[in-house]
């Protein structure tokens, strides 16, 4: 006779609220928010705490999820039992894993197999060579682990898991650490990448082969079944998928929005993916994978994708997989000294493998041994694809709690150690510039024909008019000048986004920053921009991107300037005029950023404050109408702002206009003034479109009224810090120190003007720090 079995009550999702007497956190859904917000506000803090460390997120999330399981805050049964009870637990895995699911679509997304067709080598024998002896000494691992704590577990996939696990280089925690570290641009960093690549599309593969062995049925024929039919899922997508996503992307034109429903199929096709794959034996991420691979790079529909997607996915879902992992993972089973010795053991193992593995045959291409050894310590970072190895042999029992618990810590310990042990070893070289080479660091020198080369940093779209118009007011008289050289820098911020980061994968070409000759031209409108402009005036433009924390980007920006040698870089000031005429802060964080390259740039800056300089479209050579005014005080400074000036002032199309403040009783003016003065008098006294003139001054109240007069000039162009009687007399409250007292007051609200307004900085020897130094911070 059958006995009675009692099934519990199905849990509702909704509860009827407080004053019906129920407990939100016994039903489903308000139970899922608490987890969600719990999740989020723990890994959140953990990865603001660590960022001083330099550590990658990924490393909050794995640590968030170990204390929020049974490892720490777990002990406590009241609040396990109320907060994760094991009948949520499937409603918490099903939403960790859907978010894993769109994340690795993402993931598939930005990755480019065309890359790998590319990669040297050299990074391909690295790439080999740190999988194969990791693998092999995983497998060697796995026989003592079988053992000892891993008794009766099925050999293969045991093996095969082990080996995975061990040989897993983790593609965007490298980048994430190279970027933070500023060595995408070095040969380690471009070596390192290039072989995470291989080591990422290989340890796909090796996983698929290790959930084809480690299937529950006794016939050895169903792992090949399983194998041979993921192979057909992936070779039928390969040839029908991207025919329909090409008709797509044809159909969503750039500058246009995509349509809603090109969205919405794609992301069902993902989970129809992902519905074929899990099927067919090989989990649900494979397939969300494969999509993402499959999606075409080019135009508008795959940014449009992970915009939609990215937030809300690596925000919200993602942080739950990591919780999933750590409620899986109990601290405590390492208990007695011979779990502690197989930990160790395990990362002795695992860090010998990779480390030994990759340095060996960087010294067999020749590569110096500290580089060497800082490869090696990076391609032994282990991430998200790790935690999907070790969750996947936890549900097919292919891994123990022990066992599991023990490979967690160690995907944990090798990754913290990869950005110290890298920084303790490997510095970039230190690129002196040779002062010969190095020649031209202001406007004002002895040469007045030599090149004129420009760093032109830009933050959005919006400066790209005003910017190109500036340098086409800069060209000089042409034939006379040995012409000018134009580096276009879009200024951009590296977040926790992953679109940040995989952003830095698509260059090719690194400089400090990279150089986007991988992009496609149609595919940005801003190289699209200066390429056209310098064609047409005749000008080399580069355009470059630089990604990097607002918090160091300065770095980034004054050794480009070193490296190419500029005589000035432009940057936009942070704030932007409104249509009412007044200005509005954008990001103040810029503003910091103009400061610090102030203080370590190694030529003269220029701070453009931009209030449609030209109008909101570039404007053409022979359009060119625009009256400069330079407001002479005296100093440095002033003499850069009237030399800039003046080569503006050859421009056809543009009228100069030079006042000089004095006082009656100005007896201070220097020798260096003077003499810079009357050589400038001399250069202009031919050219009509120079106006010079010399205004005396009682107080300040009638030097603010003869600059209020040149109001409807397009442009000021002043120096930062003025100096003579007539700038002691004005004592301007300087709420921007980095435009100085004339500029603040040029860009105060009760200044009525529409014009632009320029303020420089002249370069002087020795106040800048080395670049060496600035590069190796």
């Amino acid at each position: 006779m059958a006995a009675n079995v009692t099934c519990p009550p199905l849990t509702k999702a909704t509860s009827n609220g407080v004053f019906q007497g129920d407990n939100p956190i016994h039903f489903a859904l308000p139970l899922a928010i608490v987890q969600i917000c719990l999740v989020v506000v723990v890994t959140r803090c953990l990865a603001f705490l660590l960022k001083p460390l330099r550590q990658p997120r990924v490393i909050a999330e794995i640590v968030g999820g170990i204390l929020l399981g049974p490892s720490a805050l777990g002990r406590n049964t009241h609040y396990l039992h109320s907060i994760f009870p094991p009948k949520s637990l499937t409603v918490l895995d099903t939403l960790a894993n859907l978010g894993l699911l769109f994340f690795l679509f993402l993931v598939g997304l930005e990755l480019d197999l065309k890359s790998l067709h590319r990669t040297g080598k050299k990074a391909l024998s690295i790439a080999v060579a740190g999988i194969s002896l990791p693998f092999a000494l995983g497998v060697g691992t796995s026989f003592v682990l079988r053992a000892t704590i891993s008794k009766g577990v099925d050999a293969g996939p045991f093996l095969v898991f082990m080996g995975v696990a061990l040989s897993i280089t983790a593609f965007p925690v490298l980048a994430r650490i190279l970027a933070e570290l500023k060595l995408l641009t070095t040969d380690v960093g471009r070596m390192a990448m290039s072989a995470a690549a291989v080591n990422d599309v290989a340890a796909w593969i090796l996983l698929a082969l290790a959930i084809a062995l480690s299937g529950t049925g006794h016939s050895p024929v169903i792992p090949l079944w399983v194998f041979l039919s993921g192979f057909g899922f992936v070779l039928c997508s390969s040839i029908i998928v991207p025919q329909i996503f090409r008709w797509m992307a044809r159909r969503c034109p750039g500058g246009e929005p995509v349509e809603e429903i090109y969205i919405c199929a794609t992301l069902a096709a993902v989970l129809a993916a992902g519905f074929v794959t899990d099927a067919i034996g090989i989990h649900a991420l494979f397939g969300a994978f494969v999509m993402g691979i499959l999606v075409p790079k080019e135009g508008p529909f795959a940014s449009a994708l992970v915009d939609k997607v990215e937030d809300i996915v690596s925000g919200l879902f993602l942080p739950l997989y990591f919780v999933s992992s750590g409620l899986k993972t109990d601290v405590a089973t390492i208990s007695g000294l011979q779990s502690w010795g197989l930990l160790v053991l395990v990362i002795f193992t695992a860090c010998l493998g990779k480390i030994a593995g990759t340095v060996a045959v960087s010294l067999c291409c020749r590569m110096p041994v500290r580089e060497a050894l800082a490869l090696g310590f990076l391609m032994n970072s282990k991430g998200l694809v790790e935690l999907i190895v070790l969750n996947i042999g936890k549900e097919r029992k292919v891994l123990n709690d022990q066992t599991f618990a023990i490979m967690i810590l160690m995907a944990l310990f090798t990754t913290f150690i990869t950005t110290p042990l890298v920084i303790a070893v490997y510095k970039p070289a230190k690129r002196k510039s040779k002062g010969d080479n190095y020649k031209y660091r202001t406007i004002h020198q002895k040469n007045p024909n030599a090149e004129l080369r420009m760093l032109v940093c830009f933050h959005s779209t919006s400066n790209i008019p005003t910017m190109i118009n500036l340098v086409e007011a800069s060209r000089g008289t042409t034939g006379k000048r040995e012409g000018l050289c134009v580096y276009a820098m879009h200024l951009m911020e590296l977040t926790e986004r992953s679109s940040a980061i995989l952003m830095v994968h698509k260059a090719r070409k690194n400089g400090l920053p990279f150089w986007n000759k991988a992009l496609p031209s149609g595919s940005n409108q801003v190289i699209v921009a200066f390429e056209a402009f310098g064609q047409l005036s005749r000008v080399f433009v580069r355009p470059m991107t630089a990604i990097s924390a607002l918090s160091d980007i300065h770095e980034d920006i004054c050794t480009s300037a070193e490296r190419k040698r500029a005589t000035i870089i432009i940057l936009p000031f942070h704030k932007h005029q409104r249509l009412d005429g007044t200005l509005e802060s954008s990001r103040s964080e810029f503003g910091t950023v103009n400061r610090k390259v102030l203080e370590h740039a190694p030529c003269s800056v220029g701070i453009l404050v931009d209030r449609g300089l030209g109008g909101t479209a570039q404007v053409s050579a022979s359009n060119v109408s625009s009256i400069i005014t330079v407001l002479f005080f005296g100093g440095c400074d002033d003499r850069e702002a009237l030399s800039y000036g003046t080569r503006m002032a050859e421009h056809p199309g543009i009228s100069l206009v030079a006042i000089r403040f004095l006082t009656h009783s100005d007896d201070t003016s220097s020798l260096s003034d003077e003499n810079f003065l009357a050589e400038f008098k001399q250069n202009s006294s031919l050219n009509s479109s120079v106006k010079y003139e010399e205004r005396f001054v009682k107080n300040a109240a009638e030097a603010v009224e003869i600059i209020r007069e040149c109001h409807r000039c397009t442009m000021f162009v002043v120096g930062r810090m003025p100096q003579g009687d007539v700038v002691a007399l004005l004592s301007l409250k300087t709420e921007f120190p980095e435009l100085g007292p004339v500029g603040s007051l040029l860009t105060s609200p009760g200044f009525p003007t529409a014009a632009s307004v320029l303020v420089l900085q002249q370069h002087q020897p020795g106040s800048f720090p080395n670049s060496s130094e600035i590069s190796s911070e």
